[in-house]
């Protein structure tokens, strides 16, 4: 995980932590997670994984794995239905970073 997201999903209730690390575990062994959709105004193969409660919706922005890696852009969470403005932009600009280091390990 890069950045604070690690640092994010940790404060996300014991549950809802529960059910996204099962959501990544699914992609980790190859299968499609059950809650997750395609994310294409953040970028190409950019996903977010979705997991809610009585109180806030919890969002994990990642990109599929490549080179069997799992890169998380952004966790967090959020009282509204929308996804807001600087929430989309973290994840661009973590999206960049990640493809950028990719393409100097080739």
């Amino acid at each position: 995980m890069g950045g604070d997201s690690l640092d994010e999903i940790r404060c996300f209730p014991s549950p809802v932590r529960q059910d996204l690390g099962a959501e990544l575990r699914r992609l980790q062994e190859g299968d499609r997670p059950l809650h997750s959709r395609p994310m294409p105004s953040i970028g190409i193969r950019v996903y977010e994984l979705k997991e809610q409660d009585e109180r806030a919706w919890y969002r994990v922005i990642y990109l599929a794995k490549i080179r069997n890696r799992i890169y998380i852009l952004h966790c967090f969470e959020k009282k509204s239905a929308k996804t807001g403005k600087n929430d989309l932009a973290i994840a661009k600009a973590r999206l960049k970073q990640v493809l950028a280091r990719i393409a100097e390990e080739r």
